[in-house]
């Protein structure tokens, strides 16, 4: 069972490093500010030669690919900044936020 897991963080961790996604600030999802955390996905999006979609879905996308498969690893406290990036990197891109 150990086997199993530890292969699926090595899958997320080779989404995260080699897909067209981005080029992500190291430990950027460990912050606890959301502002900082919308502020550099921004900058990664807009900076990434690596990414399909608009800045902003690559920005988003990632967000929430992270949130979803670090989830259930995270206590509330840890997970309500990245909720919180959400609507501030739709704020930094003019969008509406809910």
């Amino acid at each position: 069972m150990a086997k199993k897991s530890a292969s699926k963080k090595k899958w997320s961790a080779k989404v995260t490093e080699t897909s067209d996604a981005l080029d992500l600030k190291k430990e950027v999802f460990k912050s606890k500010n959301p502002e900082k955390i919308a502020e550099s996905l921004k900058h990664s999006a807009e900076e990434s030669h690596r990414r399909k979609g608009s800045p902003f879905q690559s920005a988003m996308s990632m967000l929430n690919f992270y949130i979803n498969r670090a989830g259930k690893n995270l206590t509330r406290k840890e997970k309500e900044p990245l909720e919180k990036a959400k609507n501030k990197l739709r704020k930094l891109y003019h969008r509406p936020t809910q």
